[in-house]
């Protein structure tokens, strides 16, 4: 339980690191929350591949809504900014300690992910340079569609990488 409280801990601290920082060097918090996370908390054994996809896929993904239009930062870029990408595998560190309750039931990561993922966004967009150019109950239906989609396949990737083998999944 003390894990899952630090892991919380830890996440809120870079999330609010990575919004309120930007591309600064206030970065250096995130990696060495990485650091304490995968010494104290995971294991890079356990969750490297795991942050790594999840970096990976949540690059492609707000890149992605940057092209469609549903995010702006102002600035034109193929990519999304390295504090938005840092999200995602601070967000990773998360699904086997603190939100490992979320897993199962998969509509319960589908619900989760669908109030949870837009409210993230629209917090940050509060406290950030984000505009979110289409308005913001468009861009709450269409993150938390998303959002639904996207929750149950992080929750499903982690214990792809714990078990190593998809045919024991039974998220």
């Amino acid at each position: 339980m003390l894990k899952n409280l630090a892991n919380a801990v830890l996440f809120q601290i870079g999330w609010f690191t990575c919004v309120l920082g930007g591309n600064s060097g206030w970065l250096l918090v995130t990696f060495a929350i990485f650091a304490v996370h995968l010494r104290l908390i995971g294991s890079w054994r356990a969750e490297g591949k795991l942050l790594m996809t999840v970096f990976a896929l949540g690059c492609v993904l707000d890149s992605a809504l940057i092209k469609l239009g549903v995010f702006d930062f102002g600035e034109v870029g193929r990519v999304i900014p390295l504090w938005l990408a840092l999200l995602w595998p601070l967000l990773a560190t998360t699904l086997g300690h603190c939100l490992a309750w979320s897993a199962k039931p998969w509509w319960l990561a589908s619900i989760l992910g669908a109030i949870g993922g837009p409210a993230s966004y629209i917090a940050g967009s509060h406290m950030t340079y984000v505009q979110l150019p289409l308005g913001l109950w468009p861009s709450v239906l269409i993150l938390g569609a998303i959002w639904a989609a996207v929750f149950p396949l992080l929750h499903w990737l982690t214990h792809y990488f714990r078990e190593g083998r998809t045919d024991q999944v039974s998220v």
